[in-house]
Formats: C-alpha cells, structure tokens, sequence
C-alpha cells in the first residue's frame, strides 16, 4: 500500500450556495473536528461531517423545501393572475385591432375614392387634350393651303415687266401674310408639342394614381379579411415570421405618399385646365389674325389694280396726244424744210450780182449803195437760213423725243397691261381658295 496521503473530494450543497449559504468544505479544519484514529485508518486521513454539519445539513434542506413551497404557490398566484391577464388583454387587444382594422379600411375607401375620381378626370383631360391636338394638326395643315397662295402670288408678282417691278403695298402685305403665317405654323407646332408633353404628364400622373388605387384595393381585401378572422375562424394559421418589423414606411409617410399624387394630379388638372384654355384662344386669335391679313392683301390688291387702271388710262390718253404731236411736228419740220429750200433762188441772184460786180475793173470795184445792199441781203437771207436751220434740227429732235416717249408709253402700257392680267387674273382668283375661318380653326 502507499504510503501517500488520501483526501476526500470535498461535499458542496448547491441549493445552499443558491440561498447565500456558504457550504463547508471537508478538506477544511474545523475547530470541533477531531481526528479519526484508530487500526482502520492507520497509515491516511479520512475526512467525514461532523455532528454540527450534519444538523446545518438537513436544517438547510427543510429551509429550502419551505422556501420553494412559497415560492411554488406564488408562482401559482402569479400564474392565475397573468392568465386572466393574458386572456383579458388578448381580447382587448383583438377587439382594438378589428376595430382599427375598420377604421383602417374606412380611410382607404376614401382615400380609394378620391384616387378614383381624380383618375376619371384626369381620363377625361387626357381625352380633351387629344382632341385639342388633333384640332391643332388640323389647323396647322389649313395653314399650308394660305402659305401656298401667298407664296404663288409672290412668284407671280415677280414676273411683272420693268418699272412696274415694285415692292408696292401688295407685295408689303403678302410679305407679312408670309411671314405670319410661317410664324403662327411655329406656334401651332410648339403649342402641339406642349400639348403632347401634357398628355404625357397626365397618363403619368394617372398612372400613379392607378397604381395607388391598385395597392389600396389590395389592401383593402387583406385587412377586410384580416377583420373577419376571429378565434373560431377555421382559415387562421400559426405564423410566427410575420410578427416581425415590417419598415416599409408610417402611417405619416403612406397619407403623404397618397396625397402626394393627388397634389400631382391636381397640378396636372389645374395644367391640363389652364392649356386647353391657351389653345382655344390661340386657335381663335391666329384664325382672326390670318382672315384679317388676308382682307389687308385683298384691299391692298384692289387698290393696286384701281391704280394701275389709273395709271394705264393716263398713259394711254397721254399716247393719243403723243401720236397727234408726232403727226403736227412732223408736218411742222415738211414747212420748215419747204422755207428752207424757198431761200435758196434769193440766195443765188444775191450771190450771182455780188460775183458779178466784183469783176468791175479799177476805179469801178466801189463798195456803192448796191454793193451795201447786196451783201446785206446776201447776210439777211444766211441768217434766215441759220434760224432755219436751227429750228429745223430742234424740231426733228422733239420729234425724236416724241418717238421715245411713244415708245416708253407703249412700253409702260403694256406693262400696267401684263401687271393688270397678274393681279386680275393670276392672284385674286387664286386668293378665293383661302381657307374659312371654321377650317383655319381646326375643325
């Protein structure tokens, strides 16, 4: 046997550590303890309780025993109390919720019905603006017929002769009937792309609230079941991951996200509102302002052919008198040439008797009374013929200047005559294809 030293593992009360009292191990010397001695434990030590232990040991154990009595029937207390409390707020709290859950689905109907109206209206927007638009492309092709005729008048226009080749008031007029008719085409296009662009924002808009209307419906048959469920519903079922935090959003934030799209709507309404009374004004006011340029290019054109009758008639009448002014100095030049020749006989004898007697020999070769006389004659009937001579060449060159003032006056003639066929025949009949103001207006 060996010779070392055997101990005991030590005794330590669990329940008594739980109360605070400290149990006593047996490898601890005791003041009351003795030894063991004696033939059978010669040679190791053998640690066993002592009487006082043994009497702390099971006055221990009746202290615990009492002590877990009262707390059992304490627990039992406590267990009756929390089922009736349990079972009360269960109740409670089932009675609170199907009447939230009633409430709750009182507010989405009307939140429901308010997203449907205002999806029916923006419905009929929708279908109003499409009607405008087609209206606007309507108007807008009515425009091409005006352009065109402007547009013909001018190159017709162009093809007048000479000086009658004019920026008149006619060619004033067509030019802002051009102008504004191409200015009112990029007006309707761009009252038409607005249009569009609305129409897109209301099916946006509607869309939206659609969705919402959709999501509201929905919820609304969940919660309208979740309402009729009670605790002999037979359709309930455990489960338990749907008690989990759902952090979609608050009852702030899905009021807000409702009225939200109905201040969207509203916007696009109020949008919708406000165009369709711009595009009614503006079809009437582009209407009026093409119909009232039209009158001024048809006043502008019957004032310009009074004109040009005018003007041809006096050209005419002033032909006439040319014509007879031609005929009287033609025959003006006929006597102006007879008395011309009608000097020549005076001319000759003057000159022949002044040879003559300048062949008179010396003292003869006299400038006398005669010889005065002859070579006065002789100056008078020279300077007749001068003056002759000079009204002679005035005359034919008035006549030369009557023959251009024919010319011009037949020229010009005809050219009011060619100008006349242009606006009389070309452009006004042309002018009464222009739109009425029901097709310029896009209906």
């Amino acid at each position: 046997m060996s010779s070392d030293v055997l101990v005991s593992r030590p005794h330590r009360d669990s329940r008594a550590a739980a109360h605070g009292v400290p149990g006593r191990s047996a490898a601890e010397p005791s003041g009351d303890a003795q030894p063991s001695s004696g033939s059978a434990t010669a040679g190791f030590r053998s640690a066993k309780y002592t009487p006082g232990e043994w009497f702390s040991n099971y006055h221990t154990i009746l202290q615990q025993a009492g002590s877990d009595r009262l707390q059992a029937r304490s627990v039992q207390r406590e267990s009756r109390a929390l089922k009736q409390d349990a079972e009360a707020a269960a109740l409670s709290r089932q009675a609170a919720g199907t009447r939230l859950l009633g409430e709750r689905l009182q507010e989405i109907h009307g939140w429901s019905s308010e997203l449907q109206r205002h999806v029916e209206r923006l419905q009929a927007d929708t279908e109003a603006l499409q009607a405008l638009r087609g209206r606007l492309d309507r108007a807008l092709d009515a425009t091409e017929t005006p352009y065109a005729i402007a547009t013909d008048n001018l190159s017709c226009r162009a093809r007048r002769l000479g000086p009658d080749l004019v920026r008149d008031s006619v060619e004033e007029e067509l030019l802002k009937e051009v102008d504004l008719i191409r200015s009112v085409q990029a007006l309707l296009r761009r009252t038409t792309a607005q249009v569009t662009s609305q129409i897109k924002m209301n099916r946006e808009a509607k869309q939206m609230l659609e969705m919402d209307w959709s999501d509201k419906q929905e919820a609304y048959g969940f919660d309208d079941r979740s309402g009729r469920h009670s605790n002999t519903s037979p359709d309930t079922k455990l489960h338990p991951s749907s008690a989990k935090l759902q952090d979609v959003c608050n009852p702030s934030s899905w009021t807000q996200f409702t009225q939200d799209n109905l201040s969207k709507a509203m916007q696009e309404e109020q949008a919708t509102y406000s165009l369709r009374l711009l595009v009614e004004r503006l079809l009437q006011d582009t209407t009026e302002d093409l119909r009232a340029q039209c009158c001024s290019v048809d006043r502008a054109f019957s004032q310009r052919c009074v004109e040009l009758c005018e003007a041809k008639t006096q050209l005419e009448n002033k032909h006439a008198e040319i014509l007879e002014q031609i005929g009287a100095q033609e025959k003006n030049m006929v006597l102006l040439q007879q008395a011309i020749d009608s000097k020549e006989a005076p001319l000759r004898v003057a000159q022949s008797r002044l040879y003559l007697r300048s062949l008179r020999p010396n003292m003869e070769l006299c400038r006398d009374e005669p010889q005065l006389s002859l070579e006065g004659e002789v100056k008078q009937i020279d300077a007749s013929l001068a003056s002759l001579q000079q009204q002679l060449s005035e005359a034919r060159s008035s006549l030369s200047h009557l023959e251009e003032s024919r010319m011009a006056l037949e020229k010009d003639i005809n050219c009011k005559t060619h100008s006349l066929f242009i606006e009389r025949e070309k452009c006004i009949p042309h002018r009464q294809r222009y739109p009425t103001v029901s097709v310029l207006s896009g209906y």
